[in-house]
């Protein structure tokens, strides 16, 4: 009777579960014929960013919701692989794509919490969830993930599903698989990480917003889970895992780092692909090969920031950044939190002051180190140490300073409110070699090579000085240098009484002479010598814009608008001898395999359908644009010690713009420094003392590279012995002129009588003083 009892529940049990496994059964067949086709595996094509280079193929800049670097399985690390095994699925090269015994016990886990808290998921599985299903825990998702592994297994390799594993998994700050992450977190090569650098990454698929940027305690964790592990399966020995376990982790801080400060210039290109390419640019992995060269970019990155510290520096310190309430013994966290807000810039880096004991500063550093700031290095700042400077100006504890390190020692320094421009290109085809669009792409992302327009001032009168050649001025023509007055309706505005930057006049000169010391009433007469309006037309040719250069003499001075660019672009006008070449800053295109797309074919100076303007004038304002550089206003260029520099400083009403636009005939660099807001830089912050040095700092490391380059004297012109205007009685000296042939001045002209030398005056007699 009693097997009766035992027998019946057993059949039941018995009939439940053939009815499961008919059910199971039955859901297999009808859902297996509708799981998706596998040609998302097997054509696999990750959403790769973006990606720009310089000239010479080094990143400068990455666009994209998702940064992936896709890396076969052949490079993949053995070490990665272990460590990426013995956390995720230590069966991996046994199980046929589930785990049963990792399913089992996720099941009792769940049944015993009452609700679905583990999950067994395999490397596979987690290929199927990341290519076709969503992550929720259910169990509808569940079957359709064992199903799609199953049919994973049967399709492709272990090798194969674990790169594509490797490749397409999440691990955190925006980066899809390990080749991306290990670029993102640590700045190198996946090959190039070391045990305790791999296995911190192969903790991050768990959780991967706890990585070592957002959270490094929690990633740290996980980075010793994973080492266990690799322990335990016998991966690694002890030693090994002593030895990571103890090894210092320098991860990058700021994950959008490059090796070279490009970033004004990728923004140019992300902004041209996107129009380009709308739908794909940031997915499609297209690879930009930029006209930048590494070495310029650099040498320009450095100098405009040199420059405008150095401005800044003699402007004077404006105080503290801010100041933060600090607890007695501050940790690193707190140093943290206080600098939250004032992210680091470059090497001007953020500090919170810990204690000023009269001689020295103690401040802390965003990465927990202690600094000591003292002597030289404290100058800068000293009227804000004084016990009574303003409290809002006052460096005490928990003030928010700027600290930069020169050799072993730091000194306080500020982020300038100045801004700067800087551009270089090769006038022969147009190619940029260097851009900096201002002081800090992360403080202020406008553009002031190609978004700022503001006066040229004095840059703009080669120019209208070789209008006037046009119209049979000569470079010996002499002009009085005398004050001018200007009515309303000849400046388009009010009554004008210009005067040059010294506030002296010199009498008639040659034209030479008054643009190498840029000398504003010669400009003025020039320009009312050959009509506003034809000069309004005429600087067309050189690329400017006729409506934002009204036809007034006021224009001699350079009041209209330019921008940065239209400068680079008009001196290379003087720089290859007359011929208008078009801006370019991308190179070559290609995609994700390496297949152009585009290639630029720029046309080069020598067509003569670029042609703007005649070869003798330009020859004959390189000229005397040389005299600038030899002996005018930019005469501490002349320390390069190059004969074949030329070009012309620019200064504002008020000091308001600083320009240098210089050249040689294989590179033309220009420069510019203002405000964001108009206003002055200051008294005697001219082009010569503001903008010069940041082109100087450049060519001095660039100028290597190019070989000094005489000009050819252009068919047509001639030189012509002068004596120079005003000559001194007894003055025999003459120097070459150049003139078109046909525009040769009479003798009187380039020869004139000299000006008689005035005896002194006779003193009177002082042998009986008055008494």
């Amino acid at each position: 009777m009693w097997i009766r009892f035992v027998a019946f529940p057993l059949a039941v049990l018995a009939g439940l579960a053939v009815a499961g496994v008919l059910a199971v059964g039955l859901v297999v067949v009808l859902a297996y014929p509708q799981l998706p086709s596998l040609e998302a595996l097997t054509a696999y094509q990750p959403k790769i960013p973006l990606r720009i280079y310089s000239a010479e193929g080094v990143l400068i800049g990455e666009f994209g919701e998702e940064r992936r670097s896709f890396i076969s399985i052949a490079e993949v690390p053995q070490q990665l692989k272990n460590a990426v095994i013995a956390a995720e699925d230590e069966r991996f090269y046994e199980h046929p794509g589930i785990d049963y015994v990792g399913v089992l016990r996720a099941a009792w886990a769940n049944l015993i919490a009452g609700g679905r808290r583990q999950g067994a998921s395999t490397i596979t599985m987690q290929v199927a969830r990341n290519f076709f299903l969503s992550s929720e825990k259910t169990l509808t998702r569940k079957l359709y993930e064992a199903l799609l592994a199953f049919k994973i297994e049967h399709s492709l390799s272990k090798e194969q599903i674990l790169e594509l594993y490797v490749n397409q998994i999440y691990l955190g700050q925006r980066a899809y698989g390990f080749a991306a992450a290990s670029q993102a977190y640590y700045g190198k090569a996946l090959g190039q990480l070391s045990l305790a650098e791999l296995s911190m990454l192969a903790g991050l698929p768990k959780a991967p917003s706890l990585n070592p940027v957002s959270n490094p305690q929690r990633a740290k964790q996980r980075q010793q889970y994973v080492l266990r592990r690799m322990t335990e399966l016998g991966y690694i020995d002890a030693t090994q895992y002593e030895d990571a376990l103890k090894a210092p982790l320098r991860t990058r801080r700021e994950v959008t780092e490059y090796t070279v400060h490009a970033e004004y210039a990728a923004e140019m290109v992300r902004q041209a692909l996107a129009e380009h390419y709308p739908e794909d640019v940031y997915t499609r992995g297209f690879r930009v090969y930029t006209t930048l060269r590494k070495a310029d970019q650099e040498a320009a990155y450095v100098a405009l920031r040199a420059g405008v510290l150095e401005y800044d520096r003699r402007a004077g310190y404006r105080g503290p950044e801010g100041y933060v309430e600090l607890p007695a013994n501050p940790d690193d966290d707190d140093l943290e939190d206080a600098l939250a807000d004032h992210p680091d810039n470059d090497d001007l880096l953020a500090a919170v002051v810990l204690a000023y004991d009269g001689k020295q500063v103690q401040a802390g550093l965003r990465s927990g180190e202690r600094i000591a700031i003292q002597g030289q290095g404290l100058q800068f700042a000293a009227r804000a140490l004084d016990a009574k400077a303003a409290p809002q100006k006052r460096i005490r504890k928990g003030a928010i300073i700027r600290v930069q390190r020169e050799g072993k020692s730091w000194q306080v320094v500020q982020l300038p409110d100045v801004e700067a421009a800087f551009i270089a290109l090769d006038p022969q085809d147009g190619a940029i070699r260097a851009l900096v669009g201002g002081f800090d792409f992360g403080r202020n992302k406008f553009n002031h090579v190609t978004q700022a327009w503001r006066q040229p001032g004095s840059s703009f009168k080669p120019f209208i000085y070789s209008a006037a050649l046009e119209k049979g001025f000569t470079a010996a023509t002499v002009i009085p240098d005398e004050p001018v007055v200007l009515e309303a309706e000849q400046t388009g505005s009010q009554r004008w009484e210009p005067k040059n930057y010294d506030g002296k006049f010199e009498g008639p000169m040659r034209l030479r002479t008054a643009l190498a010391k840029s000398k504003n009433m010669v400009s003025i007469r020039i320009l009312d010598a050959i009509g506003p309006k034809y000069a309004q037309e005429y600087v067309t040719r050189f690329g400017f814009e006729p409506e934002r250069h009204p036809p007034y003499l006021t224009m001699a001075l350079g009041a209209g608008s330019v921008t940065t660019w239209q400068m680079a672009r008009a001196y290379s006008v003087f720089a290859n001898g007359g011929f208008l070449i078009q801006p370019y800053f991308i190179h070559k295109i290609v995609d994700d395999r390496g297949n152009a797309l585009a290639l630029a074919e720029p046309r080069r100076a020598g067509d003569e359908g670029l042609r703007v303007l005649d070869p003798r004038n330009a020859f004959i304002m390189d000229s005397m644009m040389q005299d600038v550089i030899r002996s005018g206003t930019a005469a501490r260029a002349a320390r390069l010690g190059r004969a074949d520099l030329a070009g012309k400083t620019g200064t504002t009403n008020e000091f308001v713009d600083a320009w240098f636009a210089g050249y040689q005939p294989a590179l033309v660099a220009i420069s510019w420094v203002g405000f964001d807001q108009p206003k002055t830089l200051g008294k005697n912050q001219t082009g010569g003392v503001v903008a010069l040095p940041i082109w100087l700092g450049y060519m001095d490391r660039v100028l290597g590279d190019y070989p000094e380059m005489s000009r050819t004297v252009p068919e047509g012109v001639v030189a012509v012995p002068t004596v120079p205007y005003p000559a001194l009685a007894g003055e025999t000296k003459t120097i070459p002129e150049f003139f078109y042939r046909e525009a040769v001045p009479p003798p009187d002209v380039l020869q004139p009588p000299p000006v008689p030398v005035q005896p002194p005056p006779t003193l009177p007699d002082q042998s009986n003083p008055p008494t």
